[in-house]
């Protein structure tokens, strides 16, 4: 991987909370991958104990996903690679791999994304959205409510005018939760 022309590419929390300082951030597509919450969560929004769900993406033919690419500023690149690998492979559930994204503006760039594993244990893929509502609405871990966290990306994706149908009702249906009680009114808007 060539670090001067570094690319990270977000789709669930790196879109609102990258953690690292970036020369330029674009909307970009990446084809061929889903979002979903497929991910169980032991650490950042759920525990060992109490798993919660979290974003990954999962190879999908025929889909694309939207997102964020960000490019570091080359002299940080090896110390955003650090702290990336840090945050992201904590539990080893992703892999760490080089697709091509198109941003928005035409380019075509290689982006350092993260895409879930299947063949790991916390991989959940498949569970119907009751399921994950559920899930979602009663788990907090390491960085809090597993709730905040897909509000905070259900926002982010309405504030980059990124459509996704599955992520808003999900959004709808915690915010309806009565563990949640209607505390998050954004996300049913």
């Amino acid at each position: 991987m060539d670090l001067t022309q570094l690319w990270v590419f977000g789709y669930g929390s790196l879109m609102w909370n990258p953690g690292f300082a970036h020369a330029e951030r674009q909307v970009a597509e990446l084809p061929g991958f889903r979002r979903s919450f497929c991910m169980r969560s032991v650490e950042h929004r759920g525990t060992p104990e109490a798993p919660g769900l979290v974003l990954a993406l999962e190879e999908h033919a025929g889909t694309s996903c939207r997102g964020v690419a960000f490019r570091p500023e080359a002299s940080a690149a090896e110390q955003t690679l650090a702290y990336l690998r840090e945050r992201e492979l904590v539990t080893s559930a992703y892999l760490e791999t080089a697709q091509e994204v198109h941003l928005d503006d035409g380019r075509r760039v290689t982006a350092l994304t993260y895409v879930m594993d299947p063949h790991h244990v916390q991989y959940a893929g498949g569970l119907p959205l009751a399921e994950q509502a559920e899930i979602i609405a009663r788990s907090t871990g390491g960085r809090g409510p597993n709730a905040d966290y897909l509000f905070a990306t259900v926002d982010a994706l309405k504030e980059l005018d990124i459509a996704d149908v599955e992520l808003e009702e999900l959004g709808r249906r915690v915010a309806a939760h009565p563990k949640i009680n209607g505390r998050r009114a954004a996300a049913t808007r």
